[in-house]
């Protein structure tokens, strides 16, 4: 799968679920009121990047499956 054929939306982290993944709800037009599962990148967890519930995150899904995601961002 290429880089451009993912689709980025951004969202808010609802809750930490185990195995350090995220309940993310999504806030990008088109897809409001989605819940998707979340992992972090791996440049997330290279830097030390902490994410707790409320923090507004960017996330990468592939257009197979809608319901994963990896968050790639997390924005101010």
């Amino acid at each position: 799968m290429a880089k451009d054929e993912s689709i980025e939306v951004e969202g808010v982290v609802k809750e930490n679920l185990p195995g350090g993944e995220f309940l993310v709800s999504v806030l990008t037009e088109g897809f409001e009121g989605h819940e998707v599962r979340a992992k972090m990148s791996g440049k997330i967890r290279m830097h030390y990047i902490k994410i707790v519930p409320g923090d507004k995150v960017k996330l990468t899904l592939t257009p197979y499956n809608l319901e994963i995601g990896r968050i790639t961002y997390r924005l101010k």
